[in-house]
This record gives structure tokens, C-alpha cells and sequence, in this order.
């Protein structure tokens, strides 16, 4: 099978969920013994030079990327007030990426052209008109379903009035694209059937992010006594919602019971926001360059999300390293926990806090949460065998 792979941004190196469920979805595809070229815009935000990027990885993807800068800006977002399309699709529309799409398009006959995203949704009218391929899009979230979630905690009136357009706008393309493709390829059974119940009739299938298990090895021993941290890109706007929700609401219940309690903030893309914080014993980390250190420098992981859609990878990349972990069910939406056995669940502040009080204080709860973690990961989200059902499934288009 030849197949072709776009993305709005490099997947490499594998260092937030995105490109991690990108990168990953490639050495799947790979392992199961797909002829593949990956074609990625290279965003200024995400830049990383062609060859920066792994030389095996690349020579086996046939990987090419196409540079731009597809910034948020006050001009851009005023100016996209006259057109008809949201502001979070078109800037991932330009012609360069276009021209290096067509030429490979006559170099090589496709079987399937997969988009990671409906970003890249502007394409499709291109690839139909250059090649019989087979289209397919891998939702990683159910877009629209994510800003209708942050409008909803929005406070600041005028920035609700304008993310309601372009959430409108975004709500119409999406739908569009979904319904131009010839499957669907969700992340998890809840984004299927929500997608489903809005009227989406393209044929599915689930296929979640799957991880490479010999890469995570499990040590507890560097873990800092009492430590709690948050984990993810900052500058993507659900991850700084939860994190503040969690500093204002929560840490406070934690400290009256764990005084000695840390919470570390580790991520790029901090804004004000967080770095003006002034709060009893919250360190704000920042970008780190190994992920590994930091599953195994801190005890206890908290996934507070207020927003968002899709799967959270950080969280199965902290389960697979064996981390106790409390989350809101949104984050730790489309993942198949079970509460108090492989994940602590909880909603509100106080059960929030509670969650984390019995972890930090209670060694046989947190070594069972560890184990059960590790276990289910090794059990649901082995990386090739689920790639292999997805290639099973693109046979029968």
C-alpha cells in the first residue's frame, strides 16, 4: 500500500500529543510494511530544519516539509473578520504547500492520502483533482466540540463574540470536510458516535494513538517525595485553562492536608498567565527536553481539563510510565479507565483534591494505581497492532 501522509505541523521530534500521535501513526504505518511519504507543513511555531529530523525516520517516511509561519496575529484575525472561513483553518492554506502536494501527486500514484486533521481540509480539492486516491481524515479531537467547550468558560465578552464566529465557521468546514472523504478515522469510540449524532455518515474507524511500549521504561526511584505535576503544551488554551482551574480551586485544599506538597508546571508555551503566578509552593518549569526525566522525576500526574476533545496522549504516555494519575473526565476522555483502579476520576475542587491527598499520603493506593496503569496500557495500546487494523481497514476502501 502507498500512502501518503499530511500534516499541519513536523512530527518530529515527538514532544507534545499531536506529533506524538503523528509520529507514532508513522512508525506504525511503517512497521506494517506501508510504502509511506509524509509531507508536513513545517510551522514556525513548531520548526524543526528537515535535517534536524532523525535520519532513519526520514529516510523511511520519504519525509519532505514545507516551511510557514502560521502564527495567531492581531492583523491575521482582523482581517479574517471579511471572509467567509475561520481563522483556525485558513492559515494552514497556502500555495507553496500546495505545489509540493501536486508534484507529489504526479510523481507517485496513492492508494490512500491520509490528512491528520481537518486543517488541512482546504487540500481535498487539489488531491480529487490530481489523483484517484482514496482521502481519509484522522480527527484527533473533534474541533468545533473544543472551542464550543472553552466559549462556554470564556468570562471576556468580546473575545466570546469573536471565538463564537470563527467556532460557527469552523463548525460548517469540519462538517464539510467530513463529508467529502471517502472514512474517518477517529481517535476514540466517543468522538465516532458524537460525529456520528451530528449527521456524519462517511464511514469510520477507531483507531487510538498507540505507543511504542520498549521506549517507556518504568523507574521510581529519582521520583521527588510529595510532588504533583501537570504536563503539556501551555500554548494550547484547554491545558492553561486546567492548570490555572487547578492553582485557584484546587491546590489550596491540597496543601491544608500536605503542606510539603509541590506542584511543577512543565511545558512550553508559557503565557503570562502562568508566569505571573504567585502561588505557595507552585513551580513553573517550562520547556524540558527530555520527557523520560520528567515521568520519572515526579510522583503524581494531574490531568484537570475543563475543555477540549480527542485523547489525551500525555496521559497515556504517564500511565505507560506507571504514573498515578487524577483527571476530570474530560481528561481522560476516550481513554477506558476505571476509576480507583487504574486512574483517580474526579470533577469538582474537593473531590479534585481529595484524589490527590490519597495518593500523596497513601503508599498502597499509589502502588496499585502504578501498576494497574502500566497494565493497561500494555493491554490496549500496543502502536503496530493497532496501525495494523487501521491498514486492514484502508484495504477495504
Amino acid at each position: 500500500m502507498r500512502l501518503l501522509q499530511l500534516t499541519n505541523k513536523p512530527p518530529y521530534p515527538p514532544n507534545d500529543g499531536s506529533s506524538i500521535a503523528v509520529y507514532n501513526m508513522s512508525c506504525g504505518l511503517i512497521d506494517n510494511g506501508v510504502d509511506l511519504t509524509l509531507l508536513c507543513i513545517n510551522t514556525k511555531k513548531h520548526f524543526k530544519a528537515d535535517d534536524e529530523v532523525e535520519l532513519e525516520f526520514k529516510r523511511k517516511s520519504n519525509y519532505q516539509s514545507v516551511y510557514q509561519n502560521t502564527d495567531v496575529t492581531a492583523f491575521g484575525a482582523a482581517c479574517n473578520l471579511f471572509s467567509n472561513q475561520s481563522y483556525f483553518v485558513s492559515r494552514f492554506y497556502f500555495s507553496a504547500f500546495e505545489k509540493k502536494l501536486i508534484a507529489l501527486l504526479k510523481e507517485k500514484d496513492f492508494d490512500v492520502i491520509q490528512l491528520e486533521s481537518i486543517f488541512l481540509g482546504n487540500y481535498i480539492p487539489v488531491i480529487k483533482k490530481h489523483s484517484t486516491a482514496k482521502i481519509t481524515v484522522r480527527t484527533h479531537n473533534a474541533e468545533h466540540l473544543i472551542w464550543e467547550r472553552m466559549i462556554a468558560n470564556e468570562r471576556n465578552l468580546l473575545k466570546k463574540k469573536y471565538l463564537s464566529l470563527q467556532t460557527k465557521r469552523l463548525k460548517k468546514f469540519e462538517k464539510n470536510v467530513l463529508q467529502s472523504v471517502d472514512a474517518i478515522v477517529t481517535i476514540t469510540e466517543i468522538d465516532k458516535q458524537y460525529l456520528k449524532k451530528w449527521g456524519v455518515s462517511t464511514p469510520f474507524h477507531v483507531s487510538p494513538t498507540g505507543i511504542q511500549l520498549p521506549q517507556y521504561q518504568v523507574n521510581h526511584t529519582e521520583e521527588l517525595p510529595n510532588s504533583v505535576f501537570h504536563f503539556g503544551s501551555m500554548d494550547w488554551m484547554p491545558n492553561e485553562e486546567a492548570v490555572l482551574w487547578f492553582i485557584n480551586n484546587v491546590w489550596d485544599k491540597v496543601l491544608e492536608k500536605v503542606p510539603q506538597a509541590k506542584f511543577y508546571v512543565i511545558g512550553r508555551g508559557m503565557g503570562d498567565k502562568i508566569l505571573s503566578l504567585s502561588k505557595p509552593n507552585v513551580v513553573v518549569v517550562g520547556k524540558i527536553q527530555n520527557a523520560e526525566k520528567v515521568y520519572h522525576h515526579y510522583a503524581a500526574m494531574v490531568v484537570p481539563l475543563l475543555s477540549g476533545s480527542g485523547m489525551r496522549i500525555k496521559m497515556i504516555e504517564g500511565m505507560a510510565y506507571a504514573k498515578p494519575i487524577v483527571a476530570t473526565s474530560i481528561g481522560a476522555e476516550g481513554i477506558a479507565v476505571t476509576a480507583n483502579k487504574n486512574c483517580m476520576l474526579a470533577d469538582n475542587a474537593a473531590d479534585f483534591a481529595n484524589a490527590v491527598i490519597e495518593i500523596l499520603s497513601n503508599a498502597e493506593k499509589k502502588k496499585l494505581l502504578q501498576s494497574e496503569a502500566r497494565n493497561f496500557i500494555e493491554q490496549h495500546f500496543e502502536n503496530t497492532g493497532l496501525v495494523k487494523q487501521l491498514v486492514n481497514f484502508y484495504k477495504t476502501l
